[in-house]
């Protein structure tokens, strides 16, 4: 199965960010610790770097996410031109009081009420930028829900007489290339449930726990997980937890739910889905088996000579 959304709204939301960048000295993207780059979205790269724009990318969320694999991301991000990576967590004033200092330091000629420093906070859906923008201005003033696309419009604050902030929707992109990506989007609940089955991405999941996080699984549910895949933990967690239809059979929908749901809440333990080791792994094999369907399609197109008359034999078919 593949994982695509993009809900109507987020092509005006597209459009209405590209026209506020111009105005714009900082963009601030939210992130989820625990899938980074899986979460990162290409529209608002290139919408950045379009402007020449410097980025602030803030990994919330942290406090769920495998500290070392933050560690490792945020070394990956710092070393690109023009963006500085915090890991942090939006729901502690105390990291979020941190945040308007390092974006001036992104825009020092922005430093005075003649000049103030406009600031657009980007990112996906549900990842915490609303959650942010009330922390900032400490007060509420965007609507927070555990859901996707909570925020559809645009808002603008004046976070005081030298800063200014634009909170922004949640914004997807039009096609998730990578499958991996759109199961790990789903999983961390960035995806709105009807362009998902829980089954599939529990299973998902519990395959990436069984990979990395094996004893996160036997800590929580107390089976063992030997000889288990994705979907057999979601059957086990069914059993384990007494998630059971008519006849014994075990409620599969329910254990996807409530795996997924310990898994957002950090109910499992701290789990990133990818680092930047396991991302450039993912890319080279998405490479090479591009490469190989490059490779068979270039054959077919080729196609084979055809034997016939003197006059002919010459001819090929499907002649590039």
């Amino acid at each position: 199965m593949s994982i695509q959304w993009f809900p109507g709204h987020m092509v005006t939301a597209r459009k209405k960010a590209a026209e506020t960048m111009e105005r714009i000295d900082v963009i601030i993207e939210v992130l989820d610790a625990r899938v980074p780059e899986s979460g990162s979205n290409p529209v608002i790269k290139e919408l950045r770097l379009h402007r020449q724009r410097p980025c602030l990318k803030i990994l919330n969320k942290a406090d769920l996410a495998d500290p070392a694999v933050t560690t490792a991301w945020l070394n990956f991000y710092n070393e690109q031109k023009g963006i500085k990576a915090v890991a942090l967590s939006c729901k502690k004033p105390g990291d979020v009081a941190k945040i308007p200092g390092l974006c001036e330091m992104l825009a020092p000629h922005r430093d005075n009420r003649l000049k103030p420093l406009r600031m657009m906070i980007m990112g996906i859906p549900n990842v915490g930028k609303s959650t942010l923008t009330n922390a900032l201005l400490k007060r509420r003033v965007a609507a927070v829900g555990d859901e996707p696309a909570v925020t559809k419009n645009q808002q603008g604050f004046d976070l005081n007489e030298r800063m200014t902030l634009i909170d922004t929707p949640g914004l997807m992109w039009p096609k998730i290339e990578y499958d991996s990506d759109g199961f790990m989007l789903a999983a961390s609940h960035a995806v709105g449930r009807n362009a998902i089955i829980d089954e599939e991405v529990a299973s998902f999941l519990g395959d990436i726990l069984l990979a990395g996080y094996p004893s996160l699984l036997v800590n929580r549910y107390g089976f063992s997980v030997e000889g288990l895949d994705g979907a057999g933990i979601v059957e086990a967690v069914a059993k384990r937890r007494g998630y059971l239809l008519k006849g014994g059979v075990p409620d599969l929908e329910k254990a996807a739910l409530m795996l997924l749901q310990d898994y957002r809440t950090g109910a499992l333990g701290r789990i990133s889905l990818e680092s930047p080791k396991s991302r450039s792994v993912m890319l080279a094999d998405q490479a090479l088996i591009k490469a190989k369907e490059q490779a068979s399609k270039t054959r077919r197109i080729k196609g084979p000579r055809i034997k016939g008359p003197r006059e002919s034999r010459s001819q090929v078919y499907n002649q590039e």
